[in-house]
């Protein structure tokens, strides 16, 4: 657990699994085009859907979520997944990152990362990737500040109301592999 700014920047437990979901659920209103994912599709996962996913990413050594609280209300998340083929073991994705727009521009996302990249470390991931929507320029700011670099553009990743985004790949090694 860290705080940054008086915002304590820790790991989703079980137990978060409400507010989490609701978190996720404003995500995907507030910034549709940003993920790969939609509403409806995650407005059917239950509670009970969230907690075994945080229960059972972590079991497995295959997930983790960090979160923003602030005054008991979560504010901002993000996670990593690990793959889990035997080829791509050393693989991880940074996945979900939202901040409640009143909670914008304080670099509550860094401390996040920066505790997937921790986890991830800590679990033999030596490459952590990404994907962005090219038009969101504070967000490539925000991950080049976090050490991620661009390695390629994917055209017409995601498509909302008709408007085709393309995706910003970007990697940032946590490790030499030699």
């Amino acid at each position: 657990m860290k705080t940054h700014d008086g915002v304590i920047i820790r790991q989703a437990q079980p137990d978060d699994a409400a507010r989490l979901r609701e978190l996720r659920l404003e995500a995907l209103q507030d910034s549709p085009q940003a993920f790969s994912v939609d509403f409806k599709t995650n407005s059917e996962r239950t509670v009970e859907w969230w907690e075994e996913n945080i229960r059972s990413g972590v079991a497995k050594d295959e997930m983790v979520i960090f979160v923003a609280e602030a005054n008991g209300e979560l504010v901002g998340m993000t996670g990593i997944h690990r793959s889990n083929t035997p080829k791509s073991y050393h693989s991880g994705y940074i996945w979900g990152v939202f901040i409640k727009p009143a909670w914008r521009g304080k670099h509550l996302v860094d401390p996040m990362i920066e505790g997937c990249l921790d986890w991830g470390m800590a679990h033999g991931v030596l490459i952590a990737r990404m994907g962005v929507i090219t038009t969101n320029a504070a967000a490539i700011r925000c991950y080049v500040r976090c050490g991620f670099e661009a390695y390629a553009e994917e055209p017409m990743v995601i498509q909302w109301e008709g408007v085709y985004y393309d995706e910003l790949l970007m990697a940032r090694r946590l490790e030499d592999p030699t």
